[in-house]
């Protein structure tokens, strides 16, 4: 079972950091080659340089830029260089605009662009370079908010909502092969880099308190959601929330 995806290769649009660096990870682990992108050169080549060290298999890595907020030919161009590949996972998304209304909606449009819109171009430009096969599959990303936004994360909570309604049309659209999203809560990751030590360590202190599982995830843990959808050809048009119970807190 530790090696079902030998021979497979995985995209991984938004895999040069985060849950998209850790799920490219795992899916080393299991065998395949990965293909990661974001739309930075230098983070694709550190990121690249990482797993290319990491590598347990000595297994293919390769990075390329995919600039999403280039729109529908930008992301075509992308998968068009591409090799055939089995699967797709997407975690791309530009930093939250959070603070709805009180922000300058003006400025909400790259959210859309990354975080919906992304998902629908790759929805109908990846399935030419895959097999037609339950065993290949596209997993997107949304969060917890979808199903208990906060205040202030309504603009979000529109996104992430379109997106989990996106994935059952889609599962519909492409079948056989399989589409799914993954809806993590509050993870531990390089997004939040910039967030002051003490405030982050607020952020997690209170979350491990109301967590049901009494911890917050890193990446590595939430990218076995990712691994299960990618490996069970059962699964279709279905959301996996990885938040620790948060939503029943």
């Amino acid at each position: 079972m530790a090696t079902n995806l030998q021979g497979k290769r995985v995209v991984v649009v938004g895999g040069s950091s985060g849950i998209g660096f850790a799920a490219a990870k795992l899916a080393l682990v299991n065998g395949a080659s990965v293909i990661i992108s974001s739309s930075n050169q230098a983070k694709v080549d550190a990121a690249t340089k990482r797993l290319s060290e990491f590598n347990p298999g000595g297994r293919e890595v390769e990075g390329r830029v995919c600039d999403v907020k280039g729109g529908e030919s930008a992301i075509k161009a992308f998968f068009d260089a591409l090799p055939e590949f089995d699967h797709l996972i997407w975690t791309a998304g530009d930093p939250l605009r959070i603070g709805y209304p009180d922000i300058d909606l003006a400025q909400t449009q790259d959210a859309f662009a990354v975080r919906a819109l992304g998902p629908i171009y790759a929805g109908k430009y990846a399935p030419s370079h895959m097999p037609k096969s339950s065993k290949s599959s596209i997993t997107l990303t949304i969060g917890s908010v979808v199903r208990k936004p906060r205040k202030g994360w309504a603009l979000i909570a529109a996104i992430a909502g379109s997106v989990e309604r996106f994935t059952k049309g889609l599962a519909v659209e492409l079948a056989p092969i399989r589409v799914n999203v993954v809806s993590p809560g509050l993870v531990k990751t390089e997004m939040w880099d910039s967030t002051p030590a003490e405030q982050l360590n607020a952020i997690v202190s209170g979350a491990e308190k109301t967590l049901l599982v009494q911890h917050v995830a890193d990446a590595d843990e939430v990218a076995e959601a990712y691994l299960y959808l990618l490996k069970c050809g059962y699964v279709t048009g279905e959301t996996l929330n990885v938040d620790g119970g948060g939503v029943l807190a």
